[in-house]
């Protein structure tokens, strides 16, 4: 008999820090092999750049919100994780930063053969202490996420006073006052505690058209709109000066930044054999040391603004300023 496989949904609006726990769980639950479906806004996958390199398997999908295309290939992705389900332990899914949980997590609950094979435990929420009211004012995603969610992580705590955050922890319940409300920071996060959360789930008797894998999409399924919300990609075989954009991008931010969310990008450096990573959310700015480039893979710099009302021409116009 298949043991059944724990599904843990990973949420939180852009840049609220999913991928830095998700590596945080990689790294100390090293007990556990994985299985992680991994999701983008947008055309250009970054993420997969920023995780640690896990001997778990990791599944991309870059082509659009998760919530809305998740349920596409989701069930051949699940029958294929049910034909080697001796190969993992549990399932985890980070979802793009703009997603609807519940959207996600539909099938998980409503499928009989994914309850029973794939039982969805928790729904973690990451909150970004600095940014969620500003978020919450402007979107409805980030409402949305919140209120479907089990686990509420409160994050990037840093500069936060111990009053804001009682204020905030009350913000929350009164969003979702069934939610479990935690607290962490990079290197510090709970993951013990998250791993002993669990939903209550029945069993549902099975439907005549359900009673084995493989099983198959349903005809109609969830979408939602993400009104003016876009994603711009950018990809260049071009050598960057990685000070002149480091620059440009620190005067964007602060002076020209309104409207956008999430920043993220890999660059290559000529004579450096890592690849660099930009990162931002909200004004903050962040440079760091990525991954070696591999032997014989093409070394194109790319780069992902996802905003409201975002102008294509004058990201590309600003990035090309930054070439060597």
């Amino acid at each position: 008999m298949t043991t059944a496989k724990k599904v843990s949904i990973l949420t939180g609006f852009l840049g609220a820090g999913k991928t830095t726990l998700l590596n945080e769980i990689l790294k100390q639950r090293n007990d556990l092999r994985f299985s992680i479906i991994e999701n983008e806004f947008g055309e250009e996958g970054i993420d997969n750049e920023l995780l640690i390199n896990p001997t778990d398997e990791l599944i991309e999908m870059n082509n659009g919100c998760l919530c809305c295309t998740l349920n596409d290939n989701l069930y051949d992705i699940l029958n294929a994780l049910h034909q080697r389900s001796s190969e993992f332990d549990e399932l985890i899914i980070e979802s793009t930063g703009i997603a609807d949980p519940l959207g996600i997590a539909e099938p998980f609950l409503n499928h009989p053969l994914l309850i029973r094979h794939f039982p969805l435990q928790r729904v973690i929420c990451l909150v970004d202490a600095a940014l969620i009211e500003k978020q919450l004012s402007e979107t409805e995603e980030a409402i949305k996420q919140i209120a479907f969610s089990d686990v509420l992580l409160i994050n990037k705590i840093e500069g936060i006073s111990t009053v804001e955050l009682q204020k905030l922890q009350a913000l929350l319940q009164g969003i979702n006052p069934l939610a479990k409300i935690l607290v962490g920071s990079k290197g510090n996060y709970p993951i013990k505690e998250l791993f002993e959360i669990e939903r209550n789930h029945l069993e549902t008797e099975m439907g005549e058209t359900a009673t084995n894998f493989p099983i198959s999409q349903p005809k109609h399924h969830h979408h939602h709109k993400h009104g003016t919300i876009v994603s711009l990609s950018f990809r260049f075989t071009e050598i960057f000066d990685i000070q002149k954009l480091r620059l440009r991008l620190y005067q964007f931010l602060f002076l020209q930044s309104e409207g956008l969310y999430r920043m993220k990008g890999v660059f290559f450096m000529e004579n450096n054999p890592h690849k660099i990573i930009f990162q931002a959310v909200g004004n903050k700015l962040n440079v760091e040391v990525g991954k070696v480039w591999a032997a014989g893979e093409e070394k194109i710099s790319r780069m992902v603004f996802i905003g409201k009302n975002l102008n294509e021409t004058g990201y590309e116009k600003m990035l090309r300023q930054c070439l060597k």
